[in-house]
């Protein structure tokens, strides 16, 4: 691919990582820039829409080894699910483009990089912190299954900071469409996932709520509940439930962590009557602005400094890209056609 593609379908918009609403980018270019991250089918790059100068994250997967890795499916599912949402704490997908080697994924560019970077540079964060912290991925996860949609991924390297620090839940690669009812497939991180999915026995939006019972413990504490080196070690963990809690966790944190670590998932906080809204009502939360926070009108605990929108130094660094050109031939299958 040259360092401009030629954006052949729908519109777009800018980078929503300010206050203001994006703009409508009107089909055109967009200018390759430098590598933003490097996965085992596809790369991510920083791009300039040319006609309006508009920065975007443009994820180019390679067909060749989307179809060598059997990850369509995947991609497929992603690509659906993000063409349906709008939502301040969610990543925003604008278009995706085709070429006969490769597919480009259009998101908006969240310039302050992963929430991961921070917390292994800071160690374990306060309770106030935390607390708005999670009031913006309730917000986005909430949203996520108020269309039937569960992410099973929820973790710190899953999360972006927008210019001014404000959360994005990305990666909707093991999202899930649960309309039709509970769904079965072990996937997610060892360490956060829920015991109806370590067991197997089908699961649905419990498993996100179990997770942020298991994020909020980490930023707290600075390790998960269950951690050990041996995946196998930690199911086990899981499945016996046993948590020891340190002792400057405060007791409303204590008490919202066992509820949402409830092991049978219909008395699960999130799950039980009310659903997420029982969640933002709970003690830990009290005084909170929820409103406030969607209006952008209460500061982010971190709010990383970025020089300009070109500044790549929340990110890693990797050498000049080298021209990578995987030649792909159509096997008559259709399993891309979707894109």
């Amino acid at each position: 691919m040259s360092s401009s593609t030629s954006a052949s379908s729908g519109a777009a918009g800018t980078s929503s990582s300010g206050s203001a609403p994006p703009k409508v980018l009107r089909v055109g270019n967009y200018k390759l820039g430098k590598t933003l991250g490097i996965g085992s089918f596809c790369k991510v790059k920083l791009a300039t829409h040319e006609p309006t100068g508009a920065k975007v994250a443009i994820k180019i997967l390679n067909r060749r080894k989307l179809k060598k890795q059997d990850m369509g499916e995947k991609v497929r599912t992603e690509i659906h699910i993000l063409r349906q949402f709008s939502h301040p704490h969610i990543i925003r997908l604008y278009e995706v483009i085709d070429s006969p080697t490769d597919i480009f994924i259009v998101l908006e560019y969240v310039p302050n990089g992963e929430l991961f970077d921070y917390i292994v540079s800071r160690g374990k964060l306060d309770e106030p912190e935390a607390r708005t912290l999670f009031q913006q991925i309730i917000s986005g996860i909430a949203y996520c299954h108020g269309h039937a949609v569960v992410h099973r991924d929820l973790k710190p390297e899953n999360l972006l900071l927008d210019k001014d620090g404000f959360l994005k839940v990305t990666d909707f690669g093991f999202a899930k469409d649960i309309t039709a009812g509970r769904t079965w497939t072990l996937c997610g991180t060892p360490d956060y996932l829920a015991p109806e999915i370590v067991a197997g026995k089908g699961h649905g939006k419990g498993v996100d709520w179990w997770t942020l019972g298991i994020f909020i413990y980490e930023m707290l504490a600075s390790y998960p509940p269950f951690y050990d080196e041996d995946p196998m070690k930690t199911y086990a963990k899981i499945m016996h439930g046993a948590v020891s809690y340190p002792s400057h966790f405060s007791k409303e944190a204590v008490a919202l962590i066992k509820k949402l670590l409830q092991h049978k998932p219909t008395k699960r906080l999130g799950v039980v009557k009310g659903g997420a809204a029982e969640i933002k009502k709970h003690p830990w939360f009290k005084g909170l602005d929820w409103d406030a926070l969607v209006a952008r009108r209460v500061r982010p605990p971190i709010v990383p400094k970025i020089k300009h929108n070109k500044d790549l130094s929340n990110f890693d660094q990797f050498d000049q890209d080298v021209a990578e050109v995987e030649p792909y031939v159509d096997d008559g299958s259709k399993w891309d056609e979707e894109f």
